[in-house]
């Protein structure tokens, strides 16, 4: 993912987790990276997100509306840090 991408998503996580006003919409495809990232792959480009959003949301705990709002942008983009951690860890 781009820094660009990145510093949007994160920016949009935290703008609602902290309470400002509606953030934008993240970018779909900063969303189908984030999903791959966490193995979680949601298809083509033009596939529609709903549905492999609502699988990500069931298995964190989060409402399956399969809006990817604050909340459910924030614990993709944490948990595809740690991934990424992780893969960086066992590679030393």
């Amino acid at each position: 993912m781009s820094a660009r991408g990145m510093l949007t998503v994160v920016g949009s996580a935290v703008g609602g987790v902290i309470g400002w006003n509606a953030p934008p919409p993240p970018d779909p495809a900063c969303i189908r990276e984030l999903l791959a990232e966490v193995g979680m792959p949601a298809g083509s480009p033009g596939d529609d997100l709903t549905e492999a959003v609502r699988v990500f949301q069931a298995r964190v705990g989060l409402q399956t509306d399969g809006v990817a709002g604050p909340r459910t942008v924030h614990l993709l983009t944490r948990y595809a840090a740690e991934r990424r951690a992780w893969r960086l860890d066992f590679a030393a």
